[in-house]
């Protein structure tokens, strides 16, 4: 992806935080149509991700798995809700405003996995590239990525990705169906 739309992007998301400070609209109808004319790619259909760290740590993140509205929507929804929505965290104050540092990860559309056993998963599984669903009896929880970085271990991974979805540590021995994606990630700390 271009760096001035990541750039472009980022703003967005900023922006639309920012507009539930001031109780106006600054993504309005006009700047919308000149967004989209000059980035096009913004009226494609696809999922993403925002997340808001705060002095390094996890202050709000939100996202969608399977695209189903314009990327210019989806990090908008997304950038609002990772603020102000997210059920672990308190709503954004207007003094962290200033602090957060945004991130925008840009997910492929969702794979499923066939595996047959967990050893066989976990030679199919590439940690740090690969994102996960994981789905059960009408359980579900995904890790992006990222996520890697902190539980880079498969098995540490997968056993706070099946708490996540509200099932025992060792859900994978109920063979759940496993989904796979990747992102394209970039932050507002990229560009400073």
């Amino acid at each position: 992806m271009d760096e001035r739309l990541k750039r472009t992007l980022l703003n967005i998301a900023r922006v639309a935080i920012k507009e539930e400070f001031m109780g106006h609209k600054e993504l309005n109808e006009g700047v919308i149509e000149r967004l989209t004319k000059m980035f096009p790619e913004l009226l494609e259909k696809r999922a993403t991700f925002v997340t808001i760290n705060e002095q390094g740590s996890l202050r709000g993140c939100i996202g969608s798995i399977i695209p189903y509205r314009t990327l210019l929507e989806d990090v908008i929804e997304n950038a609002k809700a990772a603020a102000f929505h997210d059920p672990r965290f308190a709503p954004l104050s207007r003094d962290e405003f200033e602090k957060i540092n945004i991130e925008i990860s840009i997910l492929t559309v969702p794979e499923i996995l066939p595996y047959s056993d967990k050893e066989d998963l976990r030679k199919k599984i590439r940690p740090g590239i690969d994102g996960v669903i994981l789905k059960y009896n009408g359980y579900q929880a995904t890790f992006l990525p990222q996520v890697w970085e902190d539980l880079n271990d498969f098995d540490q991974f997968f056993a706070h990705l099946c708490m996540k979805a509200g099932l025992g540590p060792d859900c994978l021995d109920l063979h759940p169906e496993i989904l796979t994606y990747q992102v394209e990630k970039f932050s507002e700390e990229d560009f400073k």
